[in-house]
């Protein structure tokens, strides 16, 4: 069992749904994405996702690539995610996976990124374009390094694959929300519900939902269904519109915990959450 594993397994115990959330390493700027996390650790998240910022990125719609962009203009590189992926650590003790696409991995090489991850006391790794007829090698060596590779599964994913996925290991399966790229949306479709259902008959692990979660009204809806969700397109957008950064972490608690409260049976906070928005 790996730490990622023992940590939201007791989470579990206790009856706690996850709150999982994203931001690409060097947005808005390489120095604000760590005061960023802090204020989201703060406010109640329990895990994070450090986004490597990638030009071509395949499974993220114009929120994401937009960040992408900014944060390749900053300047950020995969040893310096590391340097942020150790510190990020250091300050908040919250488990952070990284998450970005095959192609500069491979680049940067596999054992030397592992090397990275391990050395910067990083949870696990998330590679979205990787699929899992391709990833049993990559999940042996994190496995043997007692970090976790989360896998991906969608609502067009046939029962072998979910199998398949089942069989590969990781602390929770990522499911996405619906057939599409990631961004806000103002509803999911019911159909969503309905493969999470059918992901829970598959799967022993624990299920986060992430894609298209914009809102609180979202993640209540969502939340007899999981164990938890992952929240980023709606965090970059909250960013976005923030005047500065002060504004920004000011917004950012307020949702972070919005979010967290929506996971919870705790309707007078939820209400009283509202009305500061």
């Amino acid at each position: 069992m790996t730490l990622l594993e023992k940590y939201l397994g007791e989470k579990k115990m206790r009856g706690e749904k996850i709150l999982s959330l994203y931001l690409t390493a060097g947005f808005p700027t390489l120095a604000a994405t760590l005061q960023l996390f802090e204020t989201m650790a703060d406010a109640g998240a329990d895990l994070f996702e450090l986004g490597m910022p990638f030009s071509d990125p395949l499974a993220d719609g114009p929120v994401l690539q937009n960040a992408s962009r900014i944060a390749l203009r900053n300047g950020i590189t995969i040893s310096g995610a590391f340097e942020m992926l150790h510190e990020l650590n250091r300050r908040c003790n919250i488990p952070t996976l990284l998450m970005g696409y095959a192609n500069p991995f491979l680049q940067f090489g596999w054992e030397k990124l592992l090397d990275g991850l391990e050395q910067a006391g990083a949870s696990g790794l998330i590679v979205p374009d990787l699929p899992p007829e391709e990833s049993a090698p990559l999940s042996d060596l994190l496995s043997q390094r007692g970090l976790d590779q989360i896998h991906l599964a969608s609502p067009n994913t046939p029962r072998e694959r979910l199998q398949k996925i089942e069989a590969l290991g990781g602390a929770f399966i990522y499911a996405v929300s619906v057939t599409g790229v990631t961004g806000t949306r103002e509803k999911l479709p019911q159909e969503t519900q309905l493969f999470l259902r059918r992901l829970r008959t598959t799967t022993r692990r624990l299920i986060l939902v992430g894609f298209g979660i914009s809102n609180a009204e979202t993640v209540r809806s969502l939340a007899p269904y999981c164990d938890g969700v992952t929240v980023g397109s709606a965090l970059i957008q909250c960013i976005d519109k923030s005047p500065d950064l002060k504004t920004a972490r000011e917004n950012i608690r307020l949702l972070t915990k919005q979010l967290k409260c929506s996971l919870t049976e705790d309707n007078h906070e939820c209400r009283k959450l509202a009305q500061e928005s």
